[in-house]
C-alpha cells in the first residue's frame, strides 16, 4: 500500500464509506439539525464519509450551500473522529480546481495552520473527490490529461467512476497509469456497475478500491468472492448497521450469513430504487435513499409525517412515501422507533 494511504488512514482504511444525504427544512434551507442526527445515528458503523456526494446533492448545491454543508460536515467528523473525502463535483476540472484552492485556503485559515497537509490531518480531511470532466464526446487522452492537471495540485485525491451523469468511464488503462504517476492518486470509487477497471486487473500500485454501485454487496466484496477491499453506497445512509453487519460477517468466514443478508438488503434496495426510478426530479439514489431514511427517522409514525424535500423544492410524493413503507414492512427492515424520536 503506498505510503500517503498509511499517513491518511493509520488504523486503516474504513471498509464502509457513505456518502451523506443532505437534509433541507420546510423553506428549502439547509437542515443542520436533522443531519447532525442523522450523522450521530450512522457513526457508530461508519468510519468514513464523502461530502458532498451525489446522493448528497452535490451536483446541484450552490457554493453557499455547499459551504454550510461542509461545515456541518467538518464538525461532525470532528466530534465523532471520522474521515471526510469533501466531494468537488463539476463538470470541469478547471473548475473542480479553482474550488480546490479556494477549499485549502478556507481550511488553513479555520484551522491556524500555514501548511496544507497540516490543516487537512487537523480537519481530519483526508482527500478530495473528483469525477472525469463530463462529456460523452471526451477521449481517454483528453480525461487523462485533465485528471493529471488536478492530481498535479498534490493534494490526497479520489476519482469517482459516475457515467450516470458524467456520461463517460474513464478507462482502466488511464486509472492505471494515473496511480502509477501520481503517489496522491489514494481511492477509486466506481458506480458504473460495469467494474472494468477492478476487472481489467491493471495494476493500480496500491489505490484503494470501492465499489459505489447498488446490489449483490457479497458478490462483489474481497472476503466474498469479489475484488473489491471497501464499498461506499448511498443505501450506508439508511443500512449502516447491516453493511458493517454483513461486511464483519463476510470478514470472519461467515459467508451463510453475510451472503443472506447481502440478499436481503440487495432485495429491498433494488425495490425502492424501482418505485422510485420515474421521478423527474432528483437522482435515484438521492431519492431511494430520502425514503428509506424518513422511515428510520420518524419510525412507525413516518407516513403522518410529510415526505422529505428534494434540492428541486418538491417533497417525495404520499405515493412514494407509501410505497416505499410496503416494501419495508415487506423485507422486514421497518423500525420500531425512529432515530428523531
Amino acid at each position: 500500500m503506498r505510503k500517503i494511504i498509511n499517513e491518511l488512514f493509520p488504523d486503516g482504511v474504513p471498509v464502509l464509506w457513505c456518502p451523506l444525504l443532505t437534509h433541507y427544512d420546510a423553506e428549502g434551507r439547509i437542515d443542520a439539525a436533522r443531519i447532525h442526527r442523522h450523522f450521530e445515528h450512522l457513526a457508530p458503523y461508519i468510519r468514513g464519509f464523502l461530502i458532498p456526494g451525489s446522493t448528497g446533492d452535490g451536483w446541484d448545491l450552490t457554493e453557499a450551500e455547499e459551504q454550510r454543508v461542509l461545515e456541518i460536515a467538518l464538525e461532525q467528523t470532528a466530534k465523532f473522529r471520522a474521515h471526510l473525502l469533501v466531494g468537488i463535483l463539476r463538470p470541469d476540472l478547471g473548475q473542480a480546481r479553482t474550488r480546490l484552492r479556494a477549499l485549502a485556503e478556507r481550511l488553513m485559515q479555520n484551522t491556524g495552520e500555514e501548511s496544507i497537509h497540516k490543516a487537512l490531518a487537523k480537519a481530519r480531511v483526508c482527500g478530495f473527490t473528483i469525477c472525469p470532466p463530463k462529456g460523452a464526446a471526451i477521449s481517454q487522452p483528453e480525461m487523462r490529461e485533465q485528471l493529471a492537471g488536478f492530481l498535479a495540485e498534490g493534494l490526497p485525491t479520489a476519482l469517482y467512476q459516475l457515467p450516470q451523469v458524467t456520461q463517460n468511464e474513464i478507462g482502466p488503462e488511464v486509472v492505471s497509469d494515473l496511480a502509477r504517476e501520481f503517489n496522491n492518486f489514494v481511492l477509486f470509487k466506481d458506480t458504473s456497475g460495469q467494474d472494468r477497471v477492478v476487472l481489467s486487473e491493471k495494476d493500480l500500485y496500491g489505490v484503494f478500491m470501492v465499489r459505489g454501485a447498488e446490489g449483490e454487496y457479497a458478490r462483489w466484496f474481497k472476503h466474498g468472492s469479489g475484488m473489491y477491499p471497501g464499498f461506499l453506497l448511498s443505501t450506508a445512509n439508511c443500512f449502516a448497521r447491516e453493511f458493517s453487519q454483513m461486511i464483519e460477517d463476510l470478514s470472519a468466514g461467515r459467508a451463510e450469513a453475510g451472503n443472506r443478508m447481502s440478499a436481503r438488503l440487495s432485495t429491498v434496495i433494488g425495490e425502492v430504487f424501482q418505485l422510485v426510478s420515474p421521478l423527474p426530479q432528483g437522482n435515484p439514489f438521492t431519492n431511494a435513499n430520502k425514503a428509506m431514511d424518513h422511515f428510520f427517522a420518524y419510525g412507525p409514525r413516518a407516513t403522518a409525517v410529510p415526505g422529505p424535500r428534494l434540492h428541486a423544492g418538491v417533497q417525495l410524493a404520499a405515493e412514494i412515501i407509501r410505497g416505499t413503507e410496503e416494501i419495508l414492512s415487506r423485507n422486514g427492515f421497518l423500525s420500531a422507533k425512529g432515530y428523531l424520536e
